[in-house]
């Protein structure tokens, strides 16, 4: 009788074994299955958190708009005219420098840019319609004829004050324009005796 006990007990602690085994299996699938979960709420969140920080940076750096600067660079001049003859006529060749400093180009109209000496009109200079490339420094030289009514070899030095506005706009992503007017106030000392302009500052 205890050897046919035995025989039936076995079948019973068998099965007992096999619900452990699945109960145990089903325990490791389901902690796997959460902690895959887990580490897709992680996942997208830094993606969220890396998407905002490269908006931020994008709208911080690349779709800001700064107002390009215009100032006077050089200029290289004709003969002055020697002894204390007055008025007199002076050919110069200016150069002038836009900085652009967008990422997307600079798009002008025509202008012009008046040169005084004192408080009177010395010369103009037409500036032509052109563009500033991104993250660029346009320059070009525009010829301008003075006419002083004092002369230069009386005083070796002349200062002048060069004034312009341009008015265009900034081009991002070839989709999105911003209009933009940048003014130019300069001052120089035209030296005669090395025939260069000096001490040039812009506002």
């Amino acid at each position: 009788m205890a050897t046919k006990d035995q025989q039936a007990y076995h079948p019973a602690t068998t099965n007992g074994y096999n619900r452990s085994d699945e109960e145990a299996t089903a325990t490791q699938a389901k902690e796997l299955r959460r902690q895959k979960y887990k580490k897709w709420i992680i996942y997208g969140i830094a993606f969220i958190i890396f998407q905002s920080a490269v908006i931020a940076f994008f709208s911080m750096t690349v779709m800001k708009v700064r107002n390009p600067k215009f100032r006077v660079r050089s200029a290289s001049f004709g003969n002055i005219p020697t002894g204390n003859s007055a008025p007199f006529n002076l050919n110069a060749n200016v150069t002038l420098g836009i900085k652009n400093t967008n990422f997307g180009p600079y798009k002008y109209d025509n202008s012009t840019i008046t040169f005084y000496s004192g408080d009177s009109v010395v010369g103009t200079a037409t500036i032509p319609k052109s563009k500033a490339q991104f993250r660029r420094t346009k320059k070009f030289t525009v010829p301008v004829d003075l006419v002083f009514q004092t002369s230069l070899a009386s005083s070796g030095t002349v200062p002048l004050r060069s004034e312009a506005k341009l008015t265009g706009k900034v081009e991002l992503m070839l989709i999105f324009k911003k209009k933009k007017a940048v003014n130019m106030n300069c001052t120089m000392d035209l030296n005669s005796s090395t025939k260069m302009l000096e001490n040039i500052k812009c506002k």
